[in-house]
């Protein structure tokens, strides 16, 4: 006697382009950012702070040693 055996069709074909839509957008916006980080020099704004930074000064005692 032969037994039952079912037959399973999966059909992935049709989800193939959302995915590779989902790709290239992620893509895109990576590349995008990516610029926005690295090649924004305009020259707006420096790479340099100036700070006022106030003078310490320290009196030192000698000990006798």
């Amino acid at each position: 006697m032969e037994p039952d055996r079912e037959t399973v069709i999966v059909d992935r074909g049709s989800g193939s382009g959302v995915g590779m839509l989902v790709g290239i957008v992620l893509i895109v916006a990576l590349l995008a950012i990516g610029y926005l980080v690295f090649f924004n020099n305009d020259g707006s704004t420096g790479g340099t702070v100036d700070v006022d930074v106030p003078a310490v000064s320290v009196d030192v005692v000698p000990d006798g040693q």
